[in-house]
């Protein structure tokens, strides 16, 4: 890759996501970005009323993940930083077209659009796919107590959303390269092979070849 190396590690609720971006950056050398979830304070309410918190919840991490990416372009990209971050921007269409209904889903499209549009896109995103029942006991291990009664029906959609995402965002991005990471059968906490394994690829993809 011959543009400063941006890496986005993305999948579903409970998928990994900040544990294996922030191993990456330690391996890499490079700063992580991590977005802000439990500061969001619509999350709770938004767990307990979906139609109620939605359209409240989703604008928060929109601007949030906004301000977060200005920031890193200046302050990191542009001045020749590689960065790994735990999300791509587009999560946030694949939350919203779930969640919002209708004129907000609308006007949170057309939001989305300005503000993202022309914000850095990673070359590399790490996805990290995983069933429901895995997604579950990584839930349930990190304790966060507005999640702990999470639908499972809520979980499985997403779940199909994120399949249906990474498709459409290898053909309008084919500039990226994803890399997917079986999350049922990677362990990359435990297993130090398997997090050496997904490294490499990484490295292969933003130096150009085999690193060792």
């Amino acid at each position: 890759m011959n543009q400063v190396p941006f890496i986005a590690v993305e999948g579903p609720i409970g998928a990994g996501k900040t544990t294996l971006a922030t191993m990456l950056a330690a391996e890499l050398n490079m700063p992580v970005l991590k977005e802000i979830v439990e500061e969001n304070p619509f999350m709770e309410r938004f767990y307990q009323n979906l139609d109620e918190w939605s359209f409240q919840l989703e604008m928060f991490f929109l601007c949030n993940r906004y301000k977060q990416l200005g920031d890193t372009e200046s302050k990191l990209i542009r001045q020749g930083t590689p960065v790994v971050s735990d999300y791509h921007i587009y999560k946030n269409l694949i939350f919203s077209e779930r969640t919002l209904k209708g004129r907000e889903r609308e006007k949170y499209r057309q939001i989305y659009h300005v503000l993202t549009d022309d914000l850095p896109k990673p070359g590399v995103i790490v996805y990290i796919k995983a069933s429901l029942e895995t997604l579950l006991a990584r839930i349930a291990k990190r304790g966060r107590s507005f999640e702990q009664d999470m639908d499972r029906a809520y979980l499985r959609q997403l779940i199909e959303d994120y399949e249906s995402a990474m498709a459409s965002l290898a053909v309008t991005e084919p500039e990226t390269t994803i890399i997917t990471v079986d999350g049922d059968a990677v362990d990359f906490v435990a297993e130090p092979e398997h997090f050496d394994a997904i490294a490499e690829q990484v490295k292969a993809h933003i130096y150009g070849g085999p690193v060792r």
